[in-house]
């Protein structure tokens, strides 16, 4: 990192001060891209059309040239096969890159899952015995660039002729999202945050300090070590712990990578118009059409197949992948590997080892780590080189790694009146409903829930409503129901939520009894990637030396890309399939919003609530160079581009 990046600071306070603030803005945005950039003899420099291959085999591009290519197929190909540990997305997905980019045979992929379902956290069932559940939901945006570039080639199960994708854009631009009512007060009033942040300029600095932080100073730090209540008190907290699940323990380089990652959202960040949604729930959405897909190509699925570990030859600068210990139905197997045998495994597990309850009973239960799974996989991998990351870190404190969700299940139309009055639309309407959560800022659990486009599942009930809900707070007593949210019953947990609602307290018990069903899940890791760490504590996806054998998933390091996202899996599946293959095509780059002037002035404004950055008072002389910068840029594009962005008034002159 630029060692004069601190003399940008003040200046970017305003993240533009007339010339002078563009100036400092273009220069921090081109500090930070240095900074991010991995050292030339891993990641060579790819700028300006030069895409040479990294270490890694890997490229990176933007633009439509590389975009709209197809690769030559492979040299020798046809001579290699891939094992896949897991099915979730980003297994599915670099089975689909292999076959798609890669042109691997279908019948030279296996694809090893211990369930007897494919997809990983991206699931939606209905248990007859329980009711429908969804472990949680998948928030997409526009650049999503990996993401979309698999599912523009992934067949619609919906529309015939059409792909997955055109089937996403046509409905999003049918049916937009955006939030009536972001949180609510009170039991089931507005909160009016009305789109502000209510940030100081003091919580703004934290924020941009946090922005202009070399990541090498933030490991091993948590939020609460950058940020006081100056940020932790703003409606800005409120909005961000709750929609990406962010705790004040949680990683402080994690939480300034989103910021960055998604500076271009910042202000559709207070009433969700940045989001896009699936129609259906993302497990008949977006698993099955891939699976279908893979299937049609003749790619090999193996249920029940629990992979224990991967053994290596490591030599010096080679690590090559020799066997996997698994067992196939509880029977111990192995198999063996040579080096046209590729090996590929999401290492870790955000849903593992999840507790469900049902309507009358807690998802009480072992919460411990479990000596079996993806964790204990991962674990058995990284003993053997230390290139393979530490799970550790990750996975070893389940109290700071936990919440708790449920999928509530209306029975009548009793409820539904309710919900109306907070989120302004009729939830079956087959449209959108609450456009993202509905956080209930009182609520000693933290609670917030969302209704996305009803029925979420394709054999859903037309007269049925599914609700997703969950609590940040798991450990402490409710407003209504005095007890921890993990020690409650699936009815005490809809009371709960009724209570918050605004229904009168002497209708609550029967409503939960007799006029929902819910589902309580309690996931003891679902935020472990969010836990502090260090350079090398997640491995590379592929780590320096192997080479037959790649990590995918939300614990694999890429650059630049934020974790507990549907991008941040595919992405790690493209590289990992196109380094270890040999694809001679550029990974979509992340979206360069961080490097863009205007995104950086708009967010800018958007933190100050509508405020310009001129108004701020800047430490020191800083203040007295307003004018004379100002007269400046009089008369030239820098004064257009901040007028345009309304960093510039009459009244600030």
């Amino acid at each position: 990192m630029d060692k004069n990046l601190g003399k940008w600071t003040a200046a970017a306070a305003g993240l533009a001060g007339a010339g002078a603030a563009v100036v400092a803005a273009k220069k921090m945005a081109d500090a930070r891209k240095a900074a991010c950039t991995p050292a030339p003899s891993v990641y060579r420099n790819t700028e300006l059309g030069r895409h040479e291959k990294n270490a890694k085999g890997i490229y990176y591009t933007s633009g439509n040239y590389e975009a709209f290519a197809r690769p030559e197929k492979p040299a020798g190909v046809e001579e290699k096969s891939a094992y896949i540990v897991g099915s979730g997305l980003a297994a599915l997905a670099a089975a689909c890159f292999l076959v798609r980019d890669g042109q691997m045979p279908g019948s030279h992929i296996h694809i090893l899952e211990a369930m007897d379902i494919a997809g990983g956290a991206c699931d939606g069932i209905c248990d007859p015995t329980r009711g429908y559940i969804m472990r949680g939901g998948r928030e997409m945006e526009d650049h999503f660039e990996c993401l979309w570039d698999l599912f523009r080639s992934i067949p619609s199960l919906e529309k015939p002729g059409a792909s997955v994708l055109d089937e996403f854009y046509w409905l999003n631009k049918h049916d937009p999202n955006y939030s009536l009512c972001r949180a609510t007060v009170d039991r089931g009033q507005d909160a009016h945050t009305d789109g502000k942040f209510n940030l100081t300029q003091k919580g703004c600095l934290e924020i941009v300090k946090l922005f202009l932080t070399p990541d090498e100073d933030l490991y091993d730090k948590t939020i609460e070590d950058v940020f006081d209540e100056e940020v932790f008190s703003s409606t800005f907290w409120l909005y961000w712990r709750t929609m990406f699940a962010f705790e004040n323990w949680h990683s402080a380089l994690e939480m300034k990578l989103y910021f960055q990652r998604f500076i271009h959202h910042i202000a559709g960040l207070p009433d969700f118009s940045a989001l896009k949604f699936t129609r259906y729930n993302q497990y008949e959405s977006l698993i099955l059409p891939m699976k279908k897909y893979l299937e049609d190509a003749g790619v090999d699925f193996r249920f029940g197949v629990e992979v224990t570990n991967v053994l290596f030859d490591i030599q010096k600068d080679r690590k090559v992948a020799t066997a996997i210990e698994c067992r196939v139905h509880g029977v111990e197997q192995g198999i063996v590997l040579s080096e046209n045998d590729l090996v590929f495994v999401t290492n870790g597990s955000c849903t593992e080892g999840t507790i469900y309850g049902d309507h009358d009973h807690a998802p009480n239960g072992d919460a411990e780590v479990r000596t079996s799974g993806c964790w204990s996989l991962w674990k058995n991998i990284a003993r053997q080189d230390p290139a393979f990351g530490h799970p550790e870190k990750f996975c070893s404190d389940i109290a700071k790694t936990n919440w708790e969700s449920a999928t509530i299940t209306t029975l009548d139309d009793k409820i539904l009146p309710y919900i109306k009055n907070i989120c302004q639309r009729d939830p079956r309407t087959g449209k959108v409903v609450t456009g993202g959560i509905v956080s209930c800022q009182d609520s000693k659990w933290l609670l917030s829930w969302t209704i996305n486009r009803q029925g979420q599942f394709k054999e859903q009930s037309p007269e049925k409503v599914c609700v997703w809900v969950y609590g940040l707070f798991t450990d402490v007593p409710g407003n209504y129901v005095k007890k921890p949210m993990k020690a409650c019953t699936g009815r005490e947990i809809t009371e709960e939520w009724l209570y918050h609602l605004g229904v009168p307290v002497g209708l609550i018990p029967e409503l939960a009894a007799r006029s929902a069903v819910c589902v309580p899940t309690m996931m003891p890791y679902i935020t472990a990637f969010f836990m502090p760490r260090a350079k090398g504590d997640r491995p590379d996806v592929i780590p320096d030396g192997c080479v037959n054998f790649a990590f995918l998933g939300q614990f694999a390091e890429t650059p630049r890309d934020t974790v507990f996202t549907t991008e941040y899996s595919v992405r790690t599946a493209m590289e990992a399939v196109y380094g270890l293959l040999g694809v001679d095509r550029g990974v979509p780059e992340v979206w360069g919003s961080v490097y863009d002037v205007r995104a950086l002035l708009d967010s800018s404004v958007c933190l100050l609530d509508g405020r310009s950055p001129l108004e701020m008072e800047l430490p020191g002389p800083l203040n007295l160079l307003k004018k004379p910068a100002l007269r400046f840029i009089r008369g030239t594009v820098i004064e257009q581009l901040l007028r345009r962005h309304n960093i510039l008034r009459d009244e600030a002159q």
